[in-house]
């Protein structure tokens, strides 16, 4: 069918899936855009909506379409383990997770490393916090300003950015410290060195105060829901040698920032300097299918004193499809790849000079854009109108990209790991003619406030 009435029964079909969204899903599951669409297949680095619409994707699913949408090597794996069997469980003996577990194991950088599989990255910083509380006998964890770590009760209880804790009940005794981000720190204008030295003096006076009773430290390396925000490198290494006065174990979340996004390191730890006790990772991995972990010591990873399992971690099918991906990353040199485009695009958007840019942070393919309202000072007042409004101007040019940060003002740019010269120009190129749209628009008078744009 062409013509309107094919354009008319579309919308209809559309409005009809946005309605039945709304009426059947809760209404705190947030959904993109003025118009949502609805990503119909993708493949390489390209999505395409009911409509046919193609966009070319900066976001990949909140970072975890990490080498390409319907790569072919994952495809045939899931296929060709769909047709043996797709869940058994850990009671039984399971090749491809044994196998998955001993390539993690391999590129892990921890020594004596286990894995545990699991089916995200709460599940994942869930197993790391009873791994540590139960180790040390106490329930008291350290955690970032501005973090975020989860939407199950433990990890709302230790993320640090209020737009994401919807509860202050908690099993947890938390003690937030500074060096997540530096835009908005009151650290903001010292050097790397100073930064650092007044993060390690915050910290020392935390643990007085809780009196250094605590089971763990958790850290993401680059903050991702937080807007790719971090502190100087070497800073989670500093707070890790006072940690190891305490007998402190120290978690870093690569939720995001594994698995050589950063372009630099494999691990988004191995800027700074140390090794953490416990690493916790999902989403890129699994290249969209339903995956995450923990990597530990032995000694830490076999301390529980209690039988357990897991029903669905590690199953059959994401265990093959989450190998073969990870093997395409490793042969392909994936993260080369991230630190040859990621400075293209980071360059390109410093240049750009908007009046309403007041950073752009981030490393390798993982990069930031804060918003803020002209002329209200360094740092800018937070403007998550104009993030908003960006948001969708990328939209009409074909470009996804992502929103976050504290006050919901963060752009958040993180392509597929396979990205070419040619995509990354282009997705430059409509991130830069979108910002200047909005801009645009500020300096012709349109509204420039949350009280103006709905008056």
């Amino acid at each position: 069918m062409n013509g309107p009435s094919a354009h008319g029964e579309r919308t209809s079909q559309h409005d009809n899936l946005l309605g039945r969204t709304r009426a059947v899903l809760p209404s705190w599951l947030a959904i993109y855009y003025d118009e949502p669409i609805e990503i119909e297949r993708g493949e390489g680095r390209y999505v395409w909506t009911d409509d046919g619409t193609r966009y070319l994707d900066f976001f990949g699913g909140i970072l975890t379409t990490m080498t390409a949408h319907a790569l072919p090597e994952v495809t045939k794996a899931v296929a060709d383990q769909a047709g043996k069997i797709i869940h058994s469980s850990t009671l039984y003996l399971n090749r491809p997770m044994v196998e998955l577990a001993e390539q993690i194991a391999a590129v892990s950088a921890i020594p004596d490393a286990k894995v545990f599989l699991t089916t995200s990255g709460t599940e994942a910083n869930d197993a790391a916090l009873l791994l540590a509380s139960s180790l040390r006998r106490s329930n008291q964890i350290l955690a970032l300003r501005n973090s975020y770590h989860g939407r199950s009760f433990s990890t709302i209880a230790i993320t640090g950015n209020r737009s994401w804790s919807p509860t202050s009940l908690s099993p947890f005794q938390t003690y937030y410290v500074h060096g997540g981000q530096r835009y908005r720190s009151p650290f903001a204008g010292l050097s790397d060195g100073e930064f650092i030295a007044a993060c390690v003096a915050d910290l020392r006076d935390v643990l007085d105060q809780s009196g250094g009773d605590v089971a763990a430290l958790i850290a993401e390396p680059i903050q991702g829901v937080g807007g790719f925000t971090h502190g100087p490198d070497g800073l989670l290494g500093a707070l890790a040698e006072v940690l190891r006065e305490h007998g402190i174990l120290i978690i870093a979340d690569e939720v995001q920032t594994g698995w050589g996004r950063t372009g630099e390191h494999f691990w988004g730890w191995q800027a700074h300097g140390f090794t953490p006790d416990i690493v916790t990772f999902a989403k890129g991995v699994g290249n969209g299918l339903s995956m995450g972990g923990v990597i530990a010591r032995a000694e830490v990873m076999d301390s529980l004193g209690a039988n357990s399992i897991s029903t669905f971690g590690g199953s059959p099918l994401t265990s093959a499809g989450a190998l073969a991906n990870l093997r395409y990353l490793l042969d392909h040199d994936l993260q080369a790849n991230a630190a040859r485009h990621g400075p293209v695009l980071i360059e390109g958007l410093r240049a750009l000079g908007s009046p309403i840019v007041g950073d752009v942070r981030g490393k390798g393919l993982m990069i930031g854009v804060e918003l803020v309202r002209p002329g209200t000072g360094t740092p800018g007042d937070p403007a998550p109108e104009l993030a908003a409004a960006v948001l969708e101007a990328t939209k009409r040019r074909g470009l996804l990209v992502g929103k976050g940060g504290l006050h919901g003002n963060v752009l958040r740019i993180a392509p597929p790991m396979t990205l070419t010269a040619d995509e990354a120009t282009e997705g430059l190129t409509a991130l830069i003619a979108a910002i200047r749209e909005v801009d645009g628009g500020l300096a012709a008078g349109a509204p420039t406030t949350d009280e103006e744009i709905t008056a």
